[in-house]
């Protein structure tokens, strides 16, 4: 071949990055492609109107809605990809959601595998990202420990490998007034590099600039530090970033991929490379996206796309950021350490007898963060002193599969539109803005081309959620309306924040219902995988990540020992 790889890995994030950290380190030859550069360490990684106002981090790449109205996705595309910005709450599924839950709005449908086949990956992706956590007394359980904290705990066949965070005192006081309720509260589990037992040694400096913010210092488990860093100078290993993959082409037959054509910022025209096999970890809607513009005469209607699932049931949680004020003043840097999961199956009404959802805090919040939803013209002064006296919180209800909700594109032909996106560029002045910091040159799909449909379902769960936890809030006597303004934000997470991404390319047993088989090969080509979170059968009411890196894992371990062998 004209370019021996065993592997060619499209996308770096929590599941390309994690499929090459494990393909390098058992010493197969792969080429990582990233259609971005690194992430700048820089000020303004920690700067609140760069980050959420000015979207610096972000991808200036315009979609459009089902409407035909420009959506602007909160993208990062850089190595690490979506890692970079998450808030690093690493949770397992549920045991039960890996089966059929009956839901208020519909059916969760099972996945073809089960929590057991899942564990010792969910354990080898917690050891790899440095998830903190507790299970309690750990009581003993087929498979080993339970936790004495949440009920819906499945089991861990080991306890976290590091301790839980601890509180600071207003989210400590709100725990222990909501344990007087009968609430059963866990610690969130946190991929944060936090020493508290020996702080000089902590990368972690508990900052209260986390969620949705890139870490100034690399202390957040994200897929760039964890995995690229680790291999990036290997022999065996080749990282090729501003690299945009426009299409995968196939053989006469159509039944392999001989070659992956990629548009790379420094050259006019495509070039293409060869591997054995193909991992597509772009996303759940860009994967999608170069499926479908992967179309020849053998997948006319998008490769791999016999069942004509290719980008449908594109699902991303029905959730909310929900500000709670009260008289009491919040001094707390970091807020995520606990959560509930006591609505997750069941209302406390019997007569709702459907699934709600998961609530846990927002680790970082700042006045900024208000200024799009506040009244025109408040000032300044009156947010910060609301910021003063709130807790915010993340409510999540899950989204459930809707073949309508779906990715397609204007027409099949790649189009690549040139931009410039933050880079590193050597030094960066105190002042924080200069034209080094906007070195990197990157190549985007045009605006219009790939368009995202989605209506919204199971809502009806999801208000009820958000009911629950305002009354449980007030019942404890840590939310009131004494505060002359809206006691409570609501802020419904638009389709813009496509974060949580998932199940576009779904895995099973059928190929007449779905795109990959169980081992995420897709059931129509012998040597493509896709490793992302496209393969969700159902998106569960937790954060996806822990899960895509550990299916990533999974699927490492098959392609070592069946294919790449």
């Amino acid at each position: 071949m004209a370019n021996p790889y065993d592997a060619i890995i499209i996308g770096s994030g929590a599941g390309g990055g994690t499929l090459a950290l494990h393909l390098a380190r058992a010493g197969k030859r792969i080429l990582i492609l990233e259609r971005g550069p690194f992430l700048p360490q820089e000020k303004l990684n920690w700067d609140t109107s760069a980050v959420f106002l000015e979207n610096r981090y972000h991808t200036t790449e315009t979609w459009h809605d089902q409407d035909d109205k420009p959506l602007h996705p909160q993208q990062a595309y850089y190595v690490g990809g979506q890692t970079k910005v998450y808030g690093a709450a690493l949770f397992r599924m549920r045991a039960e959601d890996f089966g059929v839950i009956q839901h208020q709005g519909g059916i969760s449908p099972a996945w073809p595998i089960t929590y057991a086949d899942m564990e010792p990956y969910y354990t080898r992706a917690e050891e790899l990202f440095h998830v903190h956590g507790d299970l309690g007394t750990a009581p003993s359980v087929p498979g080993g420990f339970a936790s004495s904290y949440d009920p819906t705990e499945p089991f861990h066949s080991k306890p976290y490998p590091y301790p839980a965070f601890s509180n600071e005192p207003r989210m400590a006081a709100i725990e222990a007034d909501i344990r007087k309720l009968g609430i059963n509260t866990f610690p969130i589990p946190l991929g944060l590099k936090l020493n508290e037992a020996n702080p000089a040694a902590s990368k972690c400096v508990r900052c209260d600039t986390c969620d949705g913010y890139p870490c100034l210092v690399h202390a957040k488990s994200d897929a760039d530090i964890n995995c690229i860093r680790e291999i990036m100078n290997l022999p065996n290993v080749t990282l090729l970033t501003n690299s945009r993959v426009l299409r995968l082409l196939t053989n006469a037959a159509g039944t392999a991929i001989t070659a992956v054509e990629v548009q790379h910022t420094d050259s006019s025209a495509p070039t293409t490379y060869e591997a054995h096999i193909v991992a597509l970890c772009a996303g759940a809607v860009n994967s999608s996206v170069v499926l479908l513009q992967s179309a020849n005469d053998k997948h006319p209607t998008g490769l791999a796309n016999g069942s004509d699932q290719v980008g449908r049931n594109f699902m991303y949680h029905q959730a909310d950021a929900l500000l709670a004020l009260s008289t009491i003043d919040n001094h707390d840097s970091y807020t995520k350490t606990w959560g509930t999961n006591d609505f997750y199956f069941r209302d406390t009404d019997p007569s709702y007898p459907f699934p709600l959802g998961q609530v846990q805090p927002v680790g970082s919040f700042h006045h900024e963060m208000m200024k799009g939803d506040a009244p025109p013209l408040t000032p300044g002064f009156i947010l910060e002193g609301m910021k003063r006296h709130a807790v915010p919180w993340w409510l999540t209800t899950e989204d459930l599969p809707d073949p309508n909700n779906r990715v397609t594109l204007r027409n099949a032909t790649p189009s690549s539109l040139a931009a410039t996106q933050p880079g590193p560029a050597g030094p960066h002045p105190d002042s924080g803005v200069s034209p080094s910091n906007q070195s990197a040159a990157v190549t985007l799909a045009q605006p219009g081309h790939i368009k995202l449909s989605y209506t919204p379902n199971n809502t009806k769960s999801f208000e009820r959620l958000k009911d629950r936890w305002v009354g449980i809030l007030k019942q404890a006597g840590h939310a009131d309306t004494s505060i002359p303004f809206h006691a409570y934000f609501k802020k419904r997470i638009p389709l813009e924040g496509v974060g949580h991404q998932n199940g576009t390319l779904r895995f099973g047993h059928d190929p007449a219902t779905s795109v990959l088989d169980i081992h995420c090969k897709a059931h129509q080509l012998d040597n493509l995988y896709v490793v992302d979170a496209s393969f969700f059968a159902s998106a569960s009411a937790v954060n996806p990540s822990l899960t895509i890196i550990a299916n990533a894992i999974r699927v490492a371990d098959h392609l070592l020992a069946e294919v790449l062998t």
